[in-house]
C-alpha cells in the first residue's frame, strides 16, 4: 500500500522553539504502515524540513516503523548558533582592591619587619597598564528548515580613561603618563596618581591633607583631621573621628574608632580590620575582617564581615547587593538593621543622566540645524573661509556629542538593569543571627525574634525567604 498521499494523516512533524531539531511522531498507530526512505524523505521536505535530515534514522524508520509507534523521534538536527564573546580589558598591573599576597619585608640580614607590609603598585612613566582583548564574533546556526539562525556578536570593551594615562594610536593599549600608582576610581576609570607619604600620624604637626593623587599614612589619623585624595588612601595605623574621602579606595590596617564623628567615604572599596561607632560609605564594597559595631555603613555593592570573628552588632548596614557576616546581633537583642537591595546613589545618578540626555539632545539638535544651513550654503558655493572653519568645528562637536550620547545611554541601561536585579540582594549568615535584628530587602522587612543559625535571606515572590546557608 502506498501511503505517499496519506502520510500527513498518520505522521506529524514538529520542531523545537529555535527550530534546531525536528521530531517525527505517529499520530495514530497503524499496523499496516509501510513506506520507503525516499517517500519519507519526500514527505519531510514537503513539511519544510530541508537541512540536517538524519538519513540513518530515516532508513531505520522505513525499515521498522513499529519501533517508533510510541516515541517522538529526532529526525533532523540543525546547527545551534554560537554566541559571540564580549571583549574585555586585560590588566598588566595589579589594581587596587585586588587581594594581593601580603608578606612582611625581609632585610638582608634575615630580620623581618612586621610593620612594613604595604606594597604600592607603583608604575613608571610609559609602562603598560592595560590592553583590550578583542571580542569574538558569533557563528550563525542553521535551522532544520534551512534558514540561518542569527547569532549575537561579542561587544568590544572600551577603556574608561582617567588622569595621567595615554592610549596607543590603535586605542588598544593604555600606558602610564607619569610615575605613580594605578588606581581605579568611580565608574571604573583608570588613573595613575602621584603618591604622597606621611611617615607618622596625621596630627597638628601635619594638618589636613588634600592631594591630587594617592596618600599613604604610616601612622594614625586623629580626631578632627581631614584627608582628601583623588586616588587611594592607605592608613597603616588606625583612624579616629576623622574625615577620609577618596575617589579610589581606602584601606585602614588598624581599624576605625569613629566616636560617631567624621566619615570614611570611598568611590571604590573601604577595607578595615574593624569599625566601631563609625560612618562609612563605599561606591563598591566594604570589607571588614573582625567586627562592625554600632556603625552606619553603606556600600554600593557588598558589605563583607566574614573573618573568624565576623561580627555585626548595632547600627545600620545598607548594601546594594549583599551582606555577609558570621554573626549578626547579640544575645542581648541589640537592635541591628541590615538592608540590602538599596541603591539610592544609582537612582539619583539615573535622574541626573536623564537630564544630561535631554540637554545633550537639545545641543545636538542645534548643531545639526547649523550644519544643515552651512551645507546648503556650500552647495550654492557661498561658503566663506570663516564658515568653512565653523563647519569643520561643528562636525567635531557633533561627533563628540554623539559619542557622549552613546556613553550616557549605555550607563543608563547599566543602571536600569542593576535596579531591576533584586535577585542578587541577599543576606548570608555564616554562624548566627540573634533576635532584635531586622532584615530589609527592597520594600520588605523581616524581624528576627529568635536566634537562627547558618541562614541565607533573599527576596522571592513578594516576600523575604530563607534557606540554609551553603
Amino acid at each position: 500500500m502506498d501511503y505517499m498521499n496519506d502520510l500527513g494523516q498518520i505522521l506529524s512533524v514538529t520542531m523545537n522553539d529555535d527550530r534546531t531539531v525536528a521530531y517525527l511522531q505517529f499520530l495514530k498507530k497503524d499496523e499496516e504502515f509501510s513506506c520507503t526512505p525516499e517517500v519519507l524523505n519526500h514527505f519531510l521536505r514537503g513539511e519544510g524540513i530541508k537541512f540536517g535530515i538524519q538519513e540513518d534514522i530515516v532508513k531505520r524508520f522505513a525499515l521498522n516503523p513499529k519501533e517508533y509507534f510510541f516515541s517522538k523521534t529526532p529526525i533532523a538536527i540543525g546547527i545551534e548558533p554560537v554566541q559571540g564573546k564580549d571583549g574585555s580589558i586585560r590588566y598588566a598591573v595589579p589594581l587596587d582592591g585586588e587581594d594581593q599576597q601580603r608578606r612582611p619585608s625581609e632585610g638582608d640580614d634575615g630580620t623581618v619587619d612586621f610593620k612594613d607590609i604595604t606594597r604600592l603598585n607603583n608604575v613608571r612613566r610609559g609602562q603598560l597598564i592595560a590592553e583590550l582583548v578583542p571580542p569574538v564574533p558569533g557563528q550563525p546556526g542553521t535551522a532544520v528548515t534551512g534558514e540561518p539562525i542569527p547569532c549575537k556578536d561579542g561587544k568590544a570593551a572600551r577603556f574608561k580613561i582617567g588622569k595621567n594615562v595615554v592610549l596607543n594610536s590603535e586605542q588598544t593599549a593604555m600606558y602610564a603618563a607619569i610615575d605613580g600608582l594605578v588606581t581605579q576610581t568611580d565608574k571604573g576609570k583608570l588613573n595613575v596618581f602621584p603618591v604622597y607619604e606621611v611617615n607618622g600620624d596625621v596630627d597638628y604637626s601635619i594638618g589636613n591633607i588634600d592631594f591630587v593623587g594617592t596618600v599613604v599614612i604610616r601612622g594614625n589619623v586623629l580626631t578632627g583631621f581631614r584627608v582628601c585624595a583623588s586616588g587611594d588612601i592607605r592608613v597603616i595605623g588606625g583612624v579616629e573621628g576623622a574625615e577620609l574621602i577618596a575617589d579610589g579606595s581606602i584601606e585602614i590596617t588598624g581599624g576605625i574608632i569613629g566616636y560617631n564623628k567624621g566619615l570614611i567615604k570611598a568611590g571604590q572599596q573601604v577595607k578595615s580590620s574593624f569599625i566601631q561607632d563609625g560612618n562609612v560609605s563605599a561606591g563598591a564594597d566594604v570589607v571588614v575582617t573582625q567586627s562592625i559595631m554600632h556603625s552606619n555603613v553603606r556600600a554600593g555593592r557588598d558589605v563583607i564581615c566574614s573573618g573568624s570573628k565576623g561580627l555585626i552588632v548595632g547600627g545600620s548596614i545598607q548594601a546594594g547587593e549583599r551582606v555577609t557576616a558570621r554573626i549578626i546581633g547579640n544575645p542581648m537583642s541589640t537592635a541591628t538593621s541590615i538592608e540590602v537591595g538599596v541603591l539610592p546613589e544609582l537612582r539619583n545618578e539615573l535622574l541626573e543622566l536623564r537630564q544630561q540626555l535631554k540637554e545633550q539632545m537639545a545641543s545636538l539638535d542645534k548643531t545639526e540645524k547649523a550644519l544643515t544651513l552651512l551645507d546648503q550654503l556650500a552647495s550654492m558655493g557661498k561658503l566663506t573661509p570663516d564658515k568653512v572653519a565653523m563647519r569643520s568645528k561643528l562636525n567635531l562637536t557633533k561627533k563628540s556629542s554623539l559619542q557622549e550620547l552613546e556613553d550616557i545611554k549605555e550607563r543608563m541601561l547599566h543602571i536600569e538593569k542593576a535596579l531591576e536585579e533584586t535577585g542578587n540582594a541577599r543576606v548570608d549568615v555564616l554562624s548566627m543571627i540573634y533576635g532584635g535584628s531586622k532584615i530589609v530587602i527592597g520594600r520588605y522587612t523581616k524581624y528576627i525574634k529568635e536566634p537562627i543559625s547558618r541562614m541565607s535571606f533573599y527576596y522571592t515572590e513578594g516576600d523575604i525567604s530563607m534557606s540554609a546557608y551553603v
